[in-house]
């Protein structure tokens, strides 16, 4: 399958040619980085510090995605929306990594996806969405008495909060529980907030260091915690899960889709 990746110098894009270059499935033939970046016009090898690849990184979209199968783009909100426009064009699938995307900016990938399949996750690990399934299950299983905090950590440059992930969490334990997450969410707190709102599901972030990802949906009751945890210590895990993403899409029509359509639990 050939794959184009875009935002090829970031720490997810480096991961991402690596991956690809390993997997006997996938091939690497498009980079591209926004315009006027440093590596524009050179081999993504070189440009890397290692072996030559033939592949040179570009700022023309429709030139990177001409004759390809997929594009993974873990980038920013306004860069993705343009990569799902020509993706569409030119009948790319497209795998969506990027996080801190508004509900209006989501909505307008439902244009592109009545041309060409995307997948969008707010973490594309494999055992993250398992998590959502567990959380999904619990939020339901438990009443009011248990609260429900999100918690999460991540790296000192990370620059949206909460996390994707952590909002995907917040979802499915909305869902579990039967009510919409903006109606119960408490994101931030400071100063004299007040006791806890029962029914409330509370998010906390932390950042620090080189903190890949560290995910706990903790249901807290008078006498007892229950705490699903994840934890990623190699960002190597995102990557494997966007390729999963990338080959699954051969074939499939045009929508919208995740990853747990991808593992095919959607709908459990």
């Amino acid at each position: 399958m050939g794959i184009v990746v875009t935002g090829v110098s970031g720490r997810m894009g480096r991961m991402l040619v690596e991956t690809i270059a390993a997997s006997e499935q996938t091939q690497l033939v498009g980079a591209i980085e926004r315009a006027g970046h440093e590596w524009i016009g050179r081999d993504l090898g070189d440009a890397m510090g290692g072996a030559a690849t033939g592949v040179s990184v570009t700022d023309d979209m429709a030139a990177a995605l001409e004759g390809a199968d997929v594009v993974i783009d873990f980038t920013a909100p306004v860069a993705t929306l343009k990569v799902a426009e020509a993706a569409a064009l030119t009948g790319v699938a497209h795998v969506i990594g990027t996080t801190g995307m508004t509900a209006e900016e989501i909505a307008r990938l439902s244009g592109p996806a009545e041309r060409t399949a995307i997948v969008r996750a707010g973490n594309m690990s494999l055992g993250v969405n398992l998590l959502v399934q567990l959380t999904k299950r619990v939020a339901a299983a438990l009443d009011d008495d248990y609260d429900i905090e999100v918690i999460e950590a991540h790296h000192n440059q990370k620059i949206d909060a909460p996390s994707g992930t952590a909002l995907m969490l917040g979802e499915a334990a909305a869902e579990g529980r039967g009510v919409a997450l903006d109606a119960v969410a408490d994101r931030v707190r400071d100063g004299i907030t007040g006791a806890r709102r029962r029914g409330h599901i509370g998010f906390s972030a932390i950042r620090g260091g080189d903190i890949i990802g560290e995910h706990d949906v903790m249901f807290a009751a008078a006498g007892e915690r229950i705490v699903l945890r994840h934890l990623a210590s190699d960002r190597s895990v995102f990557a494997r899960g966007a390729i999963k993403a990338a080959l699954w899409t051969a074939g499939k029509p045009p929508g919208q889709y995740d990853m747990l359509d991808v593992l095919g639990l959607s709908g459990q």
